[in-house]
C-alpha cells in the first residue's frame, strides 16, 4: 500500500486553496510542472482523479474534497507530533480574544492540541466582539485577537488567514424573507459583517428594517430560527434548520476576512497563532 508523502500533500493542499498550479508553485516555492508530476504521481498512487482542469482553474472532484480532509488533518498531526519533541519547553499565560462565531467553530480543536503539544501553559480565553478585543489588546490584557475584517480592506491591522463570502441566510422554508421591508439581524454598530449588509442593501435600493440587534452572531441565529428575520452569515455557518437564501431580490454581499492581530512575538504567542492558523484553515 503507497503512503502518502507529507511534501506531496503540502503540494495538494496548496493548489485546493489557491485554485491553479501556477499560484500553488508560488507558495511552495517549486516550479508548476514539478507540482503537475507530484499530483499526477498521486493521482496514480490512489487510483483516483483528484482535480477538474479547467482552462483557467482547478477544482477538487468529489474524492479530492476527501483527500483534502485527510491531508489537512495529517500535516497537523506531523507538525504536532514535530513540536511535542523538538519544541523548546514552554510555560506560562497566553491570552487570546475572537468573537462567538469563530471561537465556537475552532476553538475546540485550538485548545485540546495545543494543550496536548504545551501542557503547562495556560490559555485565556476572552469570547467578545472585534471592537472590544482590540481595546483589550491594545490595553495589554490579551497577547492576541481573532478579528472580522470588510474586504474592502479598511482594518489594516493584523494578518489575513481567513477569507469567506457572506451569504443571506435564514429558516428553511422561511417567510422572512418575502416580507417587505426586508427584516434583518445584525450585529451592533462596528461590526464589519453589519456595515457590508447595510452598503449592499443600500446600493440595491431594497427597503429594510434592522428588526434585531445582538452583540453575538448567536442572537441572529435565533431571531432566523423564530423565522422573525434573516441575516447575513458566513456561508460554512449555515446549517439546518437555516438556508442559504438565493434571490434575485437580495444583493450579493461580499466577502469577509479574518484578521489575527497580535501585540507582540515571543515563543508562546508564536505557538498559539501556529495553531490557530492550522484551525481557521478547516473554515473553508
Amino acid at each position: 500500500m503507497p503512503l502518502l508523502d507529507n511534501d506531496v500533500l503540502r503540494t495538494f493542499v496548496a493548489i485546493s486553496e489557491c485554485g491553479t498550479f501556477t499560484e500553488a508553485a508560488k507558495m511552495v516555492h517549486r516550479t508548476p510542472s514539478a507540482l503537475s508530476m507530484q499530483i499526477k504521481q498521486l493521482e496514480q498512487n490512489l487510483g483516483k482523479s483528484l482535480f477538474i482542469r479547467e482552462p483557467r482553474q482547478v477544482t477538487l472532484t468529489t474524492e479530492g474534497e476527501v483527500l483534502l480532509d485527510y491531508s489537512r488533518r495529517l500535516l497537523r498531526l506531523n507538525q504536532e507530533a514535530v513540536q511535542h519533541f523538538i519544541a523548546p519547553s514552554l510555560e506560562g499565560k497566553v491570552g487570546i480574544g475572537t468573537s462567538d462565531d469563530v471561537g465556537t467553530r475552532i476553538l475546540p480543536e485550538v485548545l485540546a492540541q495545543f494543550a496536548r503539544s504545551y501542557p503547562a501553559v495556560l490559555v485565556d480565553v476572552v469570547v467578545g466582539s472585534s471592537k472590544q478585543n482590540l481595546a483589550r489588546l491594545d490595553s495589554g490584557s490579551l497577547d492576541m485577537v481573532l478579528v472580522t475584517v470588510a474586504k474592502e480592506g479598511r482594518e489594516s491591522r493584523g494578518e489575513i488567514i481567513h477569507d469567506e463570502p457572506l451569504v443571506w441566510a435564514g429558516r428553511e422554508g422561511s417567510s422572512a424573507v418575502l416580507r417587505t421591508p426586508l427584516p434583518i439581524a445584525l450585529a451592533h454598530e462596528g461590526c464589519a459583517w453589519r456595515q457590508m449588509t447595510l452598503e449592499a442593501l443600500d446600493r440595491a435600493g431594497k427597503p429594510y428594517r434592522i428588526a434585531y440587534t445582538c452583540e453575538h452572531c448567536s442572537g441572529q441565529e435565533a431571531a432566523m430560527l423564530a423565522d422573525l428575520a434573516v441575516a447575513p452569515f458566513p456561508k460554512s455557518l449555515v446549517r439546518p434548520p437555516l438556508k442559504q437564501i438565493v434571490s434575485d431580490d437580495l444583493p450579493e454581499i461580499g466577502s469577509y476576512q479574518l484578521a489575527l492581530v497580535r501585540r507582540g512575538s515571543n515563543p508562546l504567542n508564536d505557538a498559539l497563532a501556529s495553531h490557530v492558523k492550522g484551525a481557521v484553515q478547516n473554515l473553508r
